[in-house]
This record gives C-alpha cells, sequence and structure tokens, in this order.
C-alpha cells in the first residue's frame, strides 16, 4: 500500500520541503520564544519571527506533519521527550513540551505540602533537562488538572511551577490546559496563575464559540486551542441503553473545517494557534473516535481538511466519502433493537473522489465497558466473530449475536493509497 503522506502536497511543493529540510539544519542551543502584544494582538515570536501554531497532539508519524504543512507537536509529559525531540529537530517541528503535574482525580492531595514540594523539584529536573533544545516552544504545565477536582490550591502548585521555570528558562513561555473554557476555572488561572504567560484549552463540539466563551470568562490574554476534534463522546447524542454515538469520518471531516475556520482562524488577536488531536490512535469510547489515524496508519477525510487548512493545498487523492451508513434501515441515532441471530441487512454508502476501488472491513465489538475519564488508558474490547460474511462489502448482512448486550459494528473502507472512510453503529441484542 503507498504511503498517502508522500503525495500530500503537489509536487512542486513538495520537492521544495523536502529540500529545504534537507538543507536546513536546527540550531545547536535554545531558540528563544516570546509572547509579543502590540495594540491588543497577541502572537508568538520564535527567533524574533512570527510563529502561529499549526500542531498537532501526540508524536506518531511526526515526517507527515511537516509534509502536509504543519508545524509543531504537543506532549502531555517528557517520558519520551529524547525521542520526540530528536524527530522534532530532524522534522523542523517544535514541541509544547508538557510538564506531568499530579491529578486531584488520581489521587494526589494538594494540601500535602511535602508531596507538592517534591513535585516541584521534580518537574524542575525535568525542565533544566530539556529546555535548552532548539525544538522546545512552550511548556504545558498539567493537562486538565479541572477536572473532578475540588482543591483550588492546585493553581498554588502550577503557579510555583511556572515561577520556578522563569527562573531558569528564559527561553520559553509557560502554559497550562483546562478542560473546557469554564469561567469559574479561568477565573483561578487569573488571579492565582500569574506567572503563567499563556492559556491553554482542550475543546471540542465547543470549538465553535470558543473565541466568544474566553471573553465572556474575562480573558483577555493569549490562549492556545491544546485539543480539539470531533464531537466528544459527552456531547452527542446517546442511545436510550446510554451508548455515545461516534460521528463518520466524513461527519468529523465537515466539523474540523467549520470549526477550526469559525474559531482558531478568526480570532487572531488572542488565539496562538492550536494542536489537533490526536495524531496517532488511541482506545477512547471506541478504536476510532479521536484518532486521526486507524491503527494501521491509515488517514480519514479529517486528515484532507487539516492539509487544506495547514497547508491551502487539497491533496492529490483524498480518502473515501461515507454519505450514509445504517442498519436494518435505521441509523446510529436510531436506538436499534435486534434479536438474539437475527439476520438484517447492513448498508454503508461509500465513494472515493478518484473512483479507486474500495475494500471494505467490517468488525463486530461489545459496547465498550472501560470507561475512563480525561483520556485515561482503555482498553479495547475484543471483537466478535462471525457475525458477517467473508469478504463483505458495502451492502451485506449482519447476523445479530447470540449473547445479548450492547454492541458496535463498525465499517472500513479502504481506497488502497493509505485512505479510509470509517462509521460505526451502536445497537442492542436483547
Amino acid at each position: 500500500m503507498k504511503n498517502r503522506f508522500s503525495r500530500a502536497l503537489p509536487p512542486l511543493a513538495l520537492a521544495a520541503l523536502t529540500s529545504t529540510l534537507a538543507l536546513a539544519s536546527p540550531p545547536a542551543g535554545p531558540v528563544k520564544v516570546t509572547v509579543h502584544q502590540a495594540n491588543g494582538r497577541y502572537e508568538l515570536l520564535r527567533g524574533g519571527q512570527p510563529y502561529f501554531v499549526k500542531g498537532a497532539g501526540g508524536s506518531q508519524y511526526p515526517e507527515r506533519i511537516a509534509a502536509y504543512g504543519g508545524n509543531s507537536i504537543r506532549t502531555w509529559g517528557t517520558g519520551d521527550a529524547p525521542k520526540v525531540l530528536a524527530e522534532a529537530n530532524k522534522n523542523h517541528l517544535t514541541v509544547m513540551l508538557g510538564l506531568d503535574v499530579a491529578r486531584e482525580r488520581h489521587g494526589f492531595d494538594y494540601n500535602n505540602a511535602a508531596a507538592v514540594a517534591a513535585q516541584l523539584q521534580k518537574i524542575k529536573g525535568e525542565v533544566l533537562k530539556y529546555k535548552d533544545d532548539p525544538a522546545v516552544l512552550v511548556w504545558g504545565i498539567g493537562n486538565e488538572l479541572n477536572l473532578d477536582y475540588t482543591n483550588p490550591r492546585v493553581w498554588d502548585a502550577v503557579n510555583d511551577i511556572a515561577r520556578m521555570i522563569h527562573e531558569v528558562d528564559p527561553n520559553h513561555p509557560t502554559s497550562t490546559v483546562l478542560a473546557g473554557a469554564n469561567k469559574k476555572e479561568i477565573e483561578y488561572v487569573k488571579t492565582r496563575c500569574p506567572a503563567v504567560d499563556i492559556l491553554s484549552i482542550n475543546t471540542y463540539a465547543g470549538l465553535t464559540t470558543l473565541p466568544k466563551q474566553v471573553a465572556d470568562a474575562g480573558w483577555t490574554g493569549p490562549y492556545l486551542v491544546t485539543e480539539w476534534g470531533p464531537t466528544g463522546h459527552w456531547e452527542g447524542p446517546q442511545t436510550p441503553w446510554k451508548a455515545s454515538v461516534e460521528e463518520t469520518s466524513s461527519q468529523k471531516a465537515a466539523v474540523y473545517q467549520s470549526r477550526y475556520e469559525a474559531s482558531v482562524l478568526k480570532d487572531r488577536a488572542h488565539c496562538l494557534g492550536s494542536y489537533v488531536f490526536l495524531w496517532g490512535q488511541k482506545q477512547e469510547r471506541t478504536p476510532t473516535w479521536y484518532g486521526l489515524f486507524t491503527e494501521d496508519g491509515q488517514e480519514t477525510e479529517v486528515m484532507d481538511v487539516l492539509q487544506y487548512e495547514w497547508s491551502g493545498h487539497w491533496p492529490t487523492n483524498r480518502a473515501p466519502h461515507i454519505a450514509s451508513f445504517q442498519l436494518n434501515g435505521k441509523a446510529a441515532t436510531d436506538g436499534i433493537y435486534l434479536k438474539p441471530g437475527q439476520a438484517v441487512p447492513v448498508a454503508a454508502a461509500v465513494t472515493d473522489p478518484e473512483k479507486d476501488v474500495l475494500t471494505y472491513q467490517w468488525e463486530l465489538l461489545p459496547e465498550s465497558t472501560d470507561l475512563k475519564q480525561g483520556g485515561d488508558r482503555e482498553s479495547r474490547p475484543a471483537p466478535v466473530a462471525g457475525a458477517l460474511p467473508a469478504g463483505a462489502e458495502g451492502q451485506t448482512t449482519l447476523t445479530a449475536p447470540a449473547q445479548p448486550g450492547a454492541y458496535r459494528l463498525f465499517v472500513y473502507a479502504h481506497d488502497g493509497h493509505g485512505n479510509v472512510a470509517t462509521g460505526n453503529i451502536p445497537f442492542m441484542v436483547q
């Protein structure tokens, strides 16, 4: 199968990019990054030059970020920092380097002064270790520390970390990452974290109105969007048995484009750029919900949108488009109930822009029960065999499992060029 990233840009643009990467070499030491403000407009300056973040959260496939017109990677900790920074330098990308700050929801007590002091010293060691790497762009102090918490002293700890960073590293701004643009949490950051230079926000369906949310919350400084993507599993429709309904890859592509253009590209007075989520694959509610890649590295229509937004060019070979997907004549939002062993029709209407021949892969999974908060690691359910005929195409038949319970039927339509359309339908057997 061909690697699609080699076809991401028009040939002349790709050749120019490849030539630039081959000739240039990263600086030997740190590159100074500052937040510049003039006439109420904020921007990042890197090495004295304006730097708008066109980034991706996650460190897989860094060469594709560069080839598609992106410029930065976000991490959530320093565990893989040597490798991530080396790959970033190789591909002329920067890194928002995450500093893993303990979360109350995992049992950390911010009233425990000794534990807080020990954490500060540990993070100081990480900052000293990586601060002079030329790829470092911004320090990300913690991730979603406002999720399921009660003790506002966490913000004092964040400020102490930011203040320490300014003492030991004069070259890089500090940020802390919130889940959503909640007014109360933003007020805490404003009042208790004066050493934090940039507010960072993770948001999904709310991205469309984020500039207004930030303004209404009273934040007048610069901010980054550090996670954005599809409609979150907590935001969209649910079945009667509380299974969240996931958008198809084509529905996701439409919302990625509309939300990005309505917010990140519009608020150039305060927004410094963004990191799309997730540049890789993960199990979170489903294996396809948040990853921009499938488990074997294939890309959906969402990636076409990102390439266009970052580079101004659509890829020469675009992903298949899934116009509709039905089980027993019903859509995913219809609350589908089947009887054990019942045979029902399945119809996935998928087209390819270049009329590439499509091959189909079907998978039936039990509904996931390993459900976590804040992106914590979840396990993938084991597939159910024998529910669909071998070699099934877009129109086929599902035989419902004999075992009652909640399930999801997944379709993957491959174009043979590293592109795929995905969708899934939850249903209940009873």
